[in-house]
């Protein structure tokens, strides 16, 4: 293999390594910056949906307990989780695919239930005391999304009013879900977990094809600058050398000893030049000597 085709080869090597290398590093960086959009929207949406549930709690619930009799359930005003659960069934209508849940192991509405997916991660809370949130990915409803979760533990006890003992649960609730769900929670039991869902799909999607297209246009400046490269290391390196070689070929043979060696050449190929330059001279008078 000639000098040419080595440096280019070699060159073609380290090139397309260093645009794979730059490719990763692309699709790790847009990566992280999707899933670090992505957290702030869930955080900014789970913020939300925790002033909301608080401000039913502290303000709407209290008030409308005192203007109602006591066995009166009125959950789109004095439950948190459906006060929560309308708030963002009406969000998503603007954003779809944005999911916030009040997933719950055993709860009075059943679109609360939590899945496996969620069992898994209220479980973790259970399990880890000290832990107040979680984050991750994972693929819900066909398409991949990026969760925020906050445990929510039993800290108080008008919870128990309407999630102990159903017998001291208001009436009207009874008749809206009845008596066997939902009931019999404990102080400091963490029993639900809010989590949300933000759609990431489309975000990786991007990253892939933004590192796929990085990966492309380098690679085809790669092969432009090696055919350019090859094209200056044919016409300044080879192409000189290769007639060098000819020429001292020619004089190992006695031959052509009278024509002098252009030495137009710069650089280490105009230094070789010279130098077999001076050989046909030494040759030549050599020659000349013992004729």
């Amino acid at each position: 293999m000639g000098i040419r085709m080595r440096s280019i080869l070699v060159m073609g090597i380290l090139g397309f390594l260093a645009i794979g290398v730059l490719g990763f590093s692309s699709y790790r960086l847009s990566m992280k910056s999707a899933l670090e959009e992505a957290k702030i929207k869930s955080d900014i949406v789970m913020n939300y949906a925790m002033a909301t549930r608080e401000y039913t709690r502290v303000a709407q619930s209290p008030l409308v307990r005192q203007l109602v009799e006591p066995d009166r359930f009125y959950p789109e005003i004095m439950s948190g989780f459906a006060t929560s659960r309308g708030i963002y069934e009406e969000f998503e209508k603007t954003f779809p695919g944005y999911i916030f849940k009040g997933a719950t192991l055993d709860p009075l509405h059943p679109s609360n239930k939590a899945d496996a997916q969620e069992v898994q991660i209220i479980q973790k809370f259970i399990d880890n005391p000290d832990l107040k949130a979680d984050e991750g990915r994972l693929v819900k409803n066909g398409q991949e999304v990026f969760y925020t979760a906050t445990p929510f533990t039993v800290m108080n006890k008008n919870c128990l009013i309407c999630h102990g003992d159903p017998a001291d649960a208001p009436k009207d609730q009874i008749e809206i879900y009845g008596d066997t769900n939902g009931y019999w929670w404990e102080m400091d039991e963490v029993v639900a977990a809010f989590i949300v869902y933000v759609p990431v799909a489309d975000a990786i999607a991007s990253a892939k094809t933004m590192s796929l297209t990085l990966v492309l246009y380098g690679a085809g400046g790669i092969v432009v600058m090696l055919v350019i490269i090859g094209w200056f290391l044919n016409r300044d390196v080879v192409t000189p050398i290769v007639r060098l070689a000819e020429r001292a070929e020619d004089f190992s043979l006695g031959e052509n000893l009278d024509d002098p060696i252009d030495k137009n050449a710069t650089g280490e190929v105009g230094v070789l030049a010279q130098s077999i330059e001076r050989l046909r001279i030494s040759l030549n008078k050599l020659m000349q000597r013992n004729r």
